[in-house]
């Protein structure tokens, strides 16, 4: 099946986010039972050649990928998605209009631009009625909501059909409502009216959490999609476990 069906069906899912522009941990990583890997071109340093090699990496490993892109824009879902990418998660989604814009800058036929020449196309070797019925069938979207203002448009944002799934961001929704931490009543309260509201709309709700206890309460309250650490943190705590588990001997 792929990512977007699994989406669809609200199967539970775990991916991680990468933060290193590096094809080699794209590599590693989709070698294990993640479901997928985010690449986070919207908080760490990848340029699109990193984009391309990284997504290239998890093609070869079969693992899906989604690219977290530096903003709602076309170019970048261009970018993303023509590298062959199997979709986007796009930071900031705030109106009914910035979904909609996104839904249709992500598929042909709507705003996408269309070009036979890339990986995504298979390199000139798939004709256009293929490239354009693959791409319905496997392009998955995703959208993060993460600011206060958008909790007022969350029917329209939620209501947006070609979406595939919608994420929390839990870090930023925080900064957005003046909380101190992602764990203020508040926040907890906002990101449990997003899942209230995912639930009454059908939609697909995603989330990150640093507190893996939460897990149970958050998917029972519909979240299906988790995507929780990174490859930073799983070379920090690699380290910090390694490091404890030798100097107990000494």
């Amino acid at each position: 099946m792929t990512l977007k069906s699994r989406l669809r069906n609200q199967e539970p899912l775990v991916g991680t986010f990468l933060k290193t522009p590096s094809a080699m941990i794209c590599e590693v990583l989709g070698r294990s039972d993640l479901d997928l890997v985010c690449i986070d071109a919207e908080h760490s340093p990848f340029d699109r050649k990193d984009v391309n090699d990284c997504v290239l990496a998890l093609n070869h490993v079969g693992k899906p990928s989604l690219i977290r892109i530096p903003a709602n824009r076309p170019e970048h879902i261009l970018n993303a998605l023509d590298c062959g990418a199997t979709g986007i998660l796009v930071p900031h989604v705030i109106t009914g209009d910035d979904a909609h814009a996104l839904a249709a800058n992500a598929h042909f036929g709507s705003g996408r631009g269309y070009a036979g020449s890339t990986r995504a196309a298979g390199y000139g070797a798939r004709k256009m009625a293929d490239h354009k019925a693959k791409s319905a069938e496997t392009t998955t979207v995703v959208a993060q909501i993460e600011d206060a203002e958008a909790l007022n448009n969350l029917d329209d944002i939620l209501s947006t059909e070609t979406i595939d799934a919608f994420f929390i961001g839990r870090a930023d929704l925080s900064v957005s409502l003046g909380a101190e931490s992602p764990n203020e009543p508040q926040v907890i309260e906002a990101v449990e009216m997003i899942c209230r509201k995912g639930k009454e709309a059908g939609a697909t709700i995603g989330m990150f959490t640093a507190d893996l206890s939460e897990l149970p309460k958050w998917r029972a309250a519909g979240a299906s999609l988790f995507l929780l650490g990174s490859d930073h943190g799983f070379m920090l705590s690699g380290a910090s476990n390694l490091t404890l588990a030798v100097r107990s001997h000494f």
